[in-house]
Parts: structure tokens; sequence; C-alpha cells
């Protein structure tokens, strides 16, 4: 069993020196390890991954010890994992299968570490993949009017499933501020341009009036600022002359399933920190 550590603090002399002693002296074998200072805001990054096999302290007391010796002295924001601990993901869904296709497909294939309980959707439409996969669906409408209660219910759900995180694969809701105080930067969207160009309910059909030559899908921790949470990941796709909306659409989703996915993984792996309104995705 491993260990990982993530952790920011102001940047000064003896962090990295303090915190691979703490893992040395106590019988830890470190397997990895990732650093980065920002020097414009003089703050010191770092992942830690380390073998728990002869390590001293108990595995329920290492948080302890950490925050005694080290946290406080440097004052330091961090998070401990363990690898025995599975984290437990929902997907929440509208109408459209590709992102929620290609994640099912990875955890199905034993590629992620990962249990998949829990499916929400404001729609039945996609309710037969959940049942392909053996997967519990929840249909779960939301309006205007009743958006406070539905949510409220959703929550409910996603603690009687014991959820750690969220996906949003193309789930076309606007999820309100009390919803993601309960889940920060443990929810995670796909959005279908390369942000902030293009944004709005048919981004495609713009790039193409425009006769841009690339397209491109951000997937992103959800804020309360809509689509201006902390960016996990972002690529782009050529186009020319020859393509046309339908042709975009199809490039477009192709891109978003591979985004969504390579940002869902970096968290499973507890590779993305996040700092203020940005990441630090760790190689």
């Amino acid at each position: 069993m491993n260990a990982i550590l993530l952790m920011h603090c102001p940047d000064q002399q003896g962090i990295l020196a303090a915190v691979t002693n703490f893992i040395n002296v106590n019988g830890g074998n470190i397997l990895y390890l990732n650093q980065h200072v920002d020097n414009e805001e003089h703050v010191f990054f770092m992942r830690i991954e380390w073998n728990l096999d002869s390590f001293s302290i108990p595995k329920d007391r290492i948080a302890e010890y950490f925050e005694t010796l080290y946290a406080a002295r440097f004052s330091m924001v961090y998070s401990l994992h363990f690898s025995d601990q599975i984290p437990r993901m929902a997907i929440f869904v509208s109408k459209m299968s590709h992102c929620i296709y290609d994640m099912l497909a990875r955890y199905a294939s034993n590629e992620w570490v990962v249990e998949v309980p829990l499916i929400i959707s404001n729609h039945p439409d996609l309710q037969i993949i959940a049942d392909r996969f053996g997967i519990d669906f929840q249909l779960i409408p939301i309006t205007k009017e009743n958006k406070a209660e539905q949510e409220q219910f959703e929550l409910d759900l996603l603690k009687k499933y014991k959820i750690d995180f969220i996906v949003l694969a193309r789930y076309m809701q606007v999820i309100s501020d009390q919803f993601i105080d309960h889940y920060p930067n443990r929810i995670i969207n796909i959005h279908h341009s390369f942000l902030p160009a293009f944004v709005g309910a048919k981004p495609y059909h713009a790039a193409f009036e425009r006769g841009v030559k690339l397209i491109g899908a951000t997937s992103h921790y959800v804020t309360k600022d809509l689509d201006a949470g902390p960016i996990i990941e972002q690529d782009v796709v050529r186009i020319s002359h020859k393509d046309n909306v339908r042709t975009l659409v199809h490039k477009g989703q192709d891109l978003e399933k591979i985004v969504l996915s390579r940002a869902v993984e970096k968290h499973l792996q507890r590779k993305v920190l996040a700092y203020k309104n940005k990441t630090v995705v760790f190689n």
C-alpha cells in the first residue's frame, strides 16, 4: 500500500528536505516525487508518493504526525491519500452519450481504479447505458421551480452512495452554488470549446461561421463562476475549409471524451492540485 501527499505552502528553504526526511526516518520508500515553484506567487507545490510496507507510523496516525511536525511549521495546505482507498464516482448526464460511454469503457476494462455506483440524469435517454453496465440510474428532472428540492435529493443520493467526486458528462444543467459547496474541486466538467472562446449553446456553429482552423475542448473543476473553474486538461484538433458543421461536431465530440477522460484519470491518480483558480497537474 502507498501513501500520496499533495501539498502547497509559501516557498521557503527546507521544505523538500523536511518532508523527505519525515518519510525516510520512518522507514518509508519514496516512489515518486514531483515539485514545482511558482515564482510569481512564491508558492511551493509538491506531490510525493511512498510505500508503507515498512513505515513505522500507523496509517491512521500519519496525518496527525505530519500536521504536528511539518504542516503547521511551514503553513502547508495538504491532503493525504492511500492507494487502498478506491474513489467512488457519480456521473451526471443528459442526452449525449459519447463522454459517458468512453468513461464506462475505461471503468469496465479496469483501466481506472474507481467505483461507479450511480448515474444521475435529468432525461431518461441514457438509462439503457446504466442498465448495460449494471449501474443505478436515477432520473431527476429539474425545473426552475423544483431545483432546490431536486438538488437536495441528489445530495442525499450522493451521501447514500458515499460518492467522492462527480463528473458532468455533458450534463446540461447549471449546478447551484449551494450544491457546489458540498464538493469543492470535486466536480469535473467538460466544456465543448477551448475556453474562453466560442462559449454558448452552439459553439461549433459559431466556429464554423468564423472559419477557425482549430477547435478544442476544456475540462475543469466546477466553481461558482460558470465555466471559469480551474482547468485540468485542454486539447485542440485541426480543421480545414473541407469541414462542415457535421464534421466539426464529430471531431469536437471525439475530442471532448478524450479530454474529459484525461482529466478524470489525473484526478483519480491524485495528480491535480488546485490553487486559487489554477491547477498544478503533475506528470
